[in-house]
């Protein structure tokens, strides 16, 4: 492992930060007691709830744990467009007895007063999605000791995080559940991008920072993989997604490896961004036509998305899962992180033995 994450975790395993409630502290704590590095999910918090959140976390674990927060985006969608997608959706609401919500929402998350925070009580690692923050911002965490991670999908967005002074990129593969973190939202790219054995390979010879690997891992020889193809560390979302400790509502759990359930698509369906999940009724009536309109598609069917969770309806839930999801084991958080080295440790002793013969 590279000696950039050495102080930071004992295993090159990196829980990924879940927006939506999966990535809370109970689960953050069990990985990083164990040896990984525990995320934080920012995006969709206030400030003052992603702080109580960190409070919880430190109650919990004295180890090095990272908050991941999400860039602003631009407001460059197109109001008609969404008008369209509102009608599109009547339906829905007619089905789960409940009005769309509001598209605007609000346009500020609430990122600078988080950035206040995290700069004013510094936890030692920091991740961001959607974009790069400018120099200044990356300089600021520098002085109080924070280090920060960007996350890329192209080895544009990787020099880019480097220029600007960020002390490693995760390299998202297409293969990875949740939204994609292109840091530029373009429709004529969705579906193009690069698979994360690639993308690695191609990160390393653009840059020179250390890389933590993220698309569809679930077991440890593909953490392994991963590491022989330059990656620093390896990133999983999934592969914790169904852990006891997850956030996860149990039908999300469930649908992982539910036959009904047999592949992932990336969608705009939920949230106006291309995301991948679990190809539901949602996702086949609604994806085709959901414009790029991010966050406004977000706020539009929260409502519908939540109602849906409470009659216990997966068709009409985002169920983001990477491709690997139906590899997923229902062990506790710090059992799989064992289970993940035993078997990144015994795919090392393969290849070291094929070297050897």
């Amino acid at each position: 492992m590279s000696s950039a994450f050495a102080g930071l975790c004992r295993y090159p395993i990196v829980q990924a930060p879940m927006a939506g409630g999966a990535s809370g502290p109970q689960l953050a704590a069990a990985v990083s007691e164990t040896g990984g590095l525990g995320f934080l999910a920012g995006g969709y918090k206030t400030a003052d709830g992603m702080y109580e959140e960190i409070k919880q976390l430190r109650g919990q674990t004295g180890l090095p744990f990272g908050v991941n927060l999400f860039m602003p985006q631009p407001e460059n969608s197109d109001p008609s467009a969404v008008e369209v997608y509102s009608h599109q959706l009547a339906g829905e609401t007619t089905w789960y007895e409940t009005p769309l919500g509001d598209a605007q929402g609000s346009s500020d998350d609430g990122y600078e007063a988080k950035l206040a925070v995290l700069l004013d009580d510094p936890v030692p690692v920091v991740s961001f999605t959607f974009g790069c923050p400018p120099r200044d911002v990356l300089d600021s965490f520098d002085r109080v000791d924070t280090f920060t991670i960007v996350t890329v999908t192209t080895p544009d967005e990787a020099q880019t995080a480097q220029w600007c002074g960020a002390d490693a990129v995760c390299v998202q593969g297409i293969e990875a559940g949740g939204h994609q973190s292109t840091h530029r939202d373009d429709p004529q790219t969705d579906g193009t991008g690069i698979g994360v054995l690639s993308l690695i390979t191609q990160v390393r010879e653009t840059v020179q920072l250390p890389i933590i690997a993220a698309g569809g891992l679930m077991r440890g020889s593909q953490i392994a993989a991963v590491l022989a193809a330059g990656a620093d560390a390896a990133q999983l979302g999934t592969a914790f997604l169904a852990c006891p400790e997850s956030g996860a509502n149990v039908l999300h759990k469930q649908a992982l490896t539910n036959p009904l359930f047999v592949r992932t698509e990336l969608t705009r369906a939920f949230s106006g961004r291309p995301a991948r999940g679990l190809v539901n009724r949602f996702v086949r009536e609604h994806g085709p036509y959901a414009p790029a309109a991010y966050p406004q598609v977000h706020y539009l069917t929260a409502g519908l998305r939540r109602a849906a969770a409470a009659v216990g309806d997966a068709q009409g839930m985002a169920l983001w899962a990477g491709q690997g999801h139906r590899l997923a084991r229902e062990l506790p958080a710090g059992q799989l992180v064992e289970v993940l080295v035993a078997e990144l440790e015994a795919a090392r002793a393969a290849l070291a033995a094929d070297d050897c013969s």
